[in-house]
C-alpha cells in the first residue's frame, strides 16, 4: 500500500525499541458528509477503524471495526488509499515506542447507523458516530489542536487525512 505520511513524535526515542501496532480506517463519505467519530473527552473528530488483531486480514479488520464504532451496515471496501506511518513514544517500559501503520480505505455504507458496540474506553471517552461536513470538521480540529491542551496523540494524524481528502486525492485502486 502506499505510504501517505510519516511522522515523527518529537518525544519518540530515536533508535528505540519498538512495537509495531497495525490499524485499519475507514474514510465513508456521502455528497459533503463523512462519517466520523467524535469524542467529548478530546473534543475532536476521526476516522472510524482501529487496531487489527494478530492473524486478521486488513478488510476483515476493517469491516469489524466501522461496525463496532459506527454501527454501520451494508458496508462495502472501494478501495485502498495508503497507509500513515507515525513514530511515537509508547507509555509502557516494554518499549521505547510504537510505530504505527493505519491503513486507511475508501468504503461505502448506509447512512442510517444502527446501535454501536464500542469498548468500555471508548464509552467513558464520550465517542459517537457522527455524520458531518468534511470541512467542519477540519476546521474544528485545527481549533482544538491550536487552542487545547486535551488534545490526543492522534488529532495531527486524523487532520491531516481529514484534509488528504478535502483535496481530492482519493484514487480507486482495487483493495
Amino acid at each position: 500500500m502506499q505510504l501517505l505520511q510519516r511522522t515523527l513524535h518529537p518525544d519518540a526515542v530515536e533508535n528505540g525499541s519498538e512495537f509495531l501496532r497495525t490499524a485499519v480506517r475507514a474514510i465513508i463519505r456521502q455528497q459533503d458528509d463523512i462519517l466520523l467519530l467524535y469524542t467529548e473527552r478530546y473534543d475532536d473528530y476521526s476516522l472510524p477503524g482501529g487496531g487489527v488483531d494478530d492473524g486478521e486480514a486488513l478488510d476483515i479488520a476493517l469491516i469489524r471495526e466501522v461496525e463496532e464504532e459506527t454501527g454501520a451496515t451494508n458496508i462495502a471496501i472501494l478501495g485502498s488509499i495508503g497507509t500513515f506511518e507515525e513514530l511515537r513514544p509508547w507509555y509502557k517500559k516494554d518499549y521505547d515506542n510504537m510505530r504505527m501503520l493505519s491503513h486507511c480505505f475508501e468504503c461505502s455504507a448506509d447512512r442510517q447507523l444502527g446501535p454501536t458496540r464500542l469498548e468500555h474506553y471508548e464509552q467513558a471517552n464520550g465517542m459517537r458516530p457522527v455524520w458531518v461536513k468534511l470541512n467542519d470538521a477540519i476546521a474544528h480540529n485545527h481549533r482544538v489542536m491550536a487552542s487545547s491542551d486535551k488534545q490526543g496523540m492522534s488529532i495531527a494524524r486524523e487532520t491531516w487525512l481529514l484534509e488528504y481528502i478535502a483535496a481530492g486525492n482519493l484514487d480507486h485502486r482495487v483493495a
